[in-house]
This record gives structure tokens, sequence and C-alpha cells, in this order.
């Protein structure tokens, strides 16, 4: 029952895009079609997974024994780093389309401040493994969630008679406050 609860207050009650603003780069950025959003939140989700399992481990094994916790920041930068290198390569390889498709977004991935806050978060709840990867996990279907609910709203805006001077990134802004505003309707369940 806790890792339900927990799933569904990183999905639904504390979007990590909508109620903790990380993430907000791409998804402004790759939210404009349905499927680039799926692929950079799927993307996400498997990096958030891999990054938060692989800093764990560093951090239980390796920063917290040797009292390097200072280094945390910086270590978890790499290992990140590392891994969207490592996913990066992978696409390439094993589906074109969903790279070029992603472009330039793929790296952002790297500096996108929601890997990081889910790496450091875990620790400073101080979740066990178990915890850590289903939190992780959760977090990355929320930001999937967020991402291609976000991707529907401005293709059907785009059919919409916009005024002139709120097409494009005053719209937008405003669906997503209207996006948030909705998730907030979770709040009392977890």
């Amino acid at each position: 029952m806790h890792y339900l609860l927990l799933f569904i207050a990183a999905v639904f009650v504390n979007n990590v895009v909508l109620s903790q603003f990380l993430g907000i780069c791409p998804f402004f950025g790759v939210s404009k079609k349905v499927s680039t959003a799926t692929g950079m939140g799927a993307a996400v989700t498997f990096v958030l997974a891999i990054s938060t399992m692989v800093t764990f481990l560093i951090q239980k094994f390796v920063l917290t024994p040797l009292n390097l916790d200072f280094l945390q920041t910086i270590s978890f930068i790499l290992v990140i780093a590392t891994l969207v290198q490592m996913l990066e390569m992978v696409l390439k390889k094993v589906s074109p389309p969903l790279y070029q498709a992603l472009g330039v977004f793929l790296p952002l991935i790297t500096t996108n401040c929601c890997v990081l806050g889910v790496a450091i978060l875990v620790i400073q709840k101080e979740f066990n493994f178990l915890e850590s990867l289903v939190y992780s996990i959760s977090i990355g279907i929320g930001f999937l969630l967020a991402m291609v609910v976000f991707a529907g709203m401005r293709k059907q805006i785009e059919k919409a008679n916009t005024p002139k001077a709120m097409k494009n990134v005053p719209i937008a802004m405003i669906a997503a406050s209207i996006l948030a505003m909705s998730f907030m309707g979770f709040t009392g369940i977890a």
C-alpha cells in the first residue's frame, strides 16, 4: 500500500512539472507534437530510473561512507550526463526516427533539472532502494503524463481561433497553468 501511495503522489499530487516546476524546458520545448512528447517522456522516465538507481548506490556506498557528501551534486551530474550519452547512442541505433524527432532536445535531458532534482530528493527523503526506484519511475510517468496531455492541449489550441497577440508562448503558458490547476484537484488523494 505504501508503494501505491508513493506512486499516486508522485504521478498526480506532486507532479514534477506541474507542482514542483522541474523539467519546464522540455515541457514547453518538446510538447508541440504528441509523438515527440511521448518519446521525450519515455526517455526521461528511463533516464530517471537508471540515474536514480546509480546515484543512490554512489551516495550510499561511496559518498556517505567516505564523508564526501559535498561531491553529491557534481558526481550526480556526471552520472546523468554519462547515462544520457549512452541513451543517445542506443536511440540512434535502435530508433533513428525517434532520435531525429527528439533532435536537440535529447541532450537537454542532461541538463533537465527534473533528473538531478529527483536524484537529490531521493537522498533527502531518505528512501530505501526500492522506494527510490518506485519514486523515480512514478515521477517519470507523471512527467510523461503531463507532457502528453499538454501536447494534446497544444494541438487543439492550434486549431482554435486564437488572437494574434496570444499565439504560441502566451497561450501555452495559460494552458499550462490551467493544466497545473487541474492536477491540484488530486491533492487530497495521497
